[in-house]
């Protein structure tokens, strides 16, 4: 990573690399122009196309309007990012991925990024830049650095990114999901701030939980997270066929399944007698969390910020190939506290799904001491805080390094 630090770094110093010249390639597209107010400020916003990364930055982006600054977008796929931003910028699309070659031609792409870095930044001339991670904060990050324009960095896990470290030497601090962060650098300030939910979400921060729904059901939310998992549509109708019949019949599913998946799952519950509702993707997830008894789900970062924002309890299956086995930090952190229970993948069966839901139907006050721990670990006002340490950035603020409690 120091060896790649110093790599982009003296490209963005001498200028050289791919695209280099007045008649390089096109800029980075300014795909939905708003109207410029000259007298407001602008932060621009850096990060990847998954809503992992987009939906803080969204959160952010409505905030800072709330306080009158102007927010633009840098990202690698502008179509999946409406609502974020007014203005919007693309910047090639890439993964830094763990493998050799991977990284080698991820940091290739950044190289080429960096001079249509460089000319958005001195074009835009932002007050300041925020990083959220993945490919575009990269280059907008080291051409806000080549140009004295005040940075911060957000990491929406317990571990932090490589994105996020390849870029830590060069924000004023990093801004935190959760109190104890994974590979944070010495003497780097950090504040803890909590990962911004989108508003939907929020609204719902003060929907009770309740043991059960009015018709005497126990609603399961099962997610893999935006792709769905393979093992989920395996498991859990294996599982709840296993239950015995009056629990089965009080059960009652919303599963959402890989697209290749879904006819699969729905035959399996319905073989199983069970009342389940299957689909590749659900508009209204945050009402789905609040109408839901128990969640079982991967540990990414925004289904942990959701989960915790509304209050509901989580049986966390991390997926086990997440770089740096971020989602286990996660769900440890979460489980931690109170808000859940963690399972590795490779115990992740039928029979022991079987007997923990069988257990939780029977006895549910343990899911709602979990509902009120994982309410807790919530921070619905993460974006008005992360608001503020970005204000904090422009010219005539300043804010001390310690953590934002």
């Amino acid at each position: 990573e120091d060896a790649a630090v110093h790599l982009l770094w003296r490209l963005v110093t001498s200028g050289d690399g791919a695209g280099h010249g007045h008649h390089a390639g096109a800029d980075a597209q300014a795909l939905r122009p708003g109207r410029v107010l000259v007298s407001a400020p602008l932060v621009l916003l850096a990060a990847g196309g998954t809503g992992g990364h987009l939906f803080p930055a969204e959160a952010l982006a409505s905030a800072l309007r709330a306080r009158g600054v102007r927010a633009a977008l840098v990202t690698d796929r502008p179509h999946a990012a409406g609502g974020v931003a007014t203005e919007i910028h693309a910047l090639g699309r890439r993964r830094m991925g763990a493998g050799k070659l991977s990284r080698a031609l991820g940091l290739a792409t950044v190289a080429a990024a960096i001079p249509r870095a460089r000319r958005l930044v001195a074009r835009l001339a932002p007050a300041a830049v925020v990083g959220f991670g993945g490919y575009p904060s990269v280059p907008t990050v080291l051409a806000a650095a080549w140009s004295r324009v005040p940075a911060m960095l957000h990491e929406q896990n317990a571990v932090l990114g490589r994105a996020n470290r390849l870029l830590a030497r060069f924000a004023a601090g990093i801004a935190t999901s959760f109190a104890d962060v994974a590979r944070l650098p010495a003497g780097k300030p950090a504040w803890l701030v909590g990962n911004p939910v989108r508003p939907a979400i929020r609204l719902l921060r003060d929907a009770p939980y309740l043991t059960e729904d009015r018709d005497g059901r126990f609603a399961v939310l099962v997610t893999g997270g935006s792709q769905g998992a393979r093992s989920f549509s395996d498991v859990v109708p294996a599982a709840v066929a296993a239950l015995g019949p009056a629990l089965r019949a009080r059960l009652r599913g919303v599963h959402q399944a890989r697209p290749e998946d879904v006819d699969r799952a729905r035959a399996a519950y319905a073989a199983a007698g069970a009342d389940a509702e299957v689909a590749p993707f659900f508009s209204d997830i945050g009402a789905r969390i609040a109408a839901s008894q128990l969640a079982i789900c991967r540990a990414g970062a925004s289904p942990c910020a959701e989960l915790a924002c509304i209050g509901r309890p989580a049986l966390f299956v991390p997926y086990a190939l997440a770089t740096d086995d971020h989602q286990t930090a996660n769900a440890h952190a979460l489980t931690a506290a109170g808000g859940g229970w963690t399972l590795a993948q490779t115990d992740f069966s039928a029979a022991t799904l079987a007997a923990r839901l069988a257990a939780w139907m029977n006895a549910p006050a343990e899911l709602a001491v979990a509902a009120a721990a994982m309410r807790a670990a919530g921070r619905p006002d993460a974006a008005e805080a992360l608001a503020e340490a970005t204000l904090a950035l422009l010219p005539g603020r300043a804010r001390s390094g310690k953590d934002a409690a």
